[in-house]
């Protein structure tokens, strides 16, 4: 029997451009292929300027996003946030919303669904 996977390193996970997004590529760190996980998912997306999230929604998935560098601006439920380093933006479960980023240097956003979306581009 194989020993069960706990460490994931960025650079050993395959990329992949996500579906409804622009000059976005994500690396699917925590997800059931890589460590097992039943209930979570975390990507790692790196998103160029004036690209990012298509308006779209997840029916059934909440998804948090948690801004590591650069700046964006989310919209929500009728909001629109300013996100920098270090901000944190929760996207209910069914509620569509975008996500753009809007500096010189990329954006990198750590991305988390519950329950797992498996997008399977």
């Amino acid at each position: 029997m194989a020993t069960r996977r706990y460490l994931v390193r960025e650079s050993e996970v395959e990329t992949y451009s996500p579906a409804n997004h622009s000059g976005t590529v994500n690396r699917r760190l925590i997800s059931r292929e890589t460590v097992g996980a039943e209930q979570v998912e975390v990507l790692l997306g790196t998103i160029e300027k004036g690209a990012g999230a298509h308006p779209h929604h997840h029916d059934g998935i909440e998804q948090v996003c948690y801004v590591l560098a650069g700046e964006a601006t989310a919209e929500v439920d009728g909001q629109t946030l300013h996100l920098g380093p270090g901000d944190v933006c929760f996207f209910p479960a069914g509620k569509d919303h975008v996500f753009t980023a809007v500096s010189e240097a990329p954006v990198r956003v750590l991305v988390i669904y519950a329950p797992p979306y498996a997008e399977k581009v």
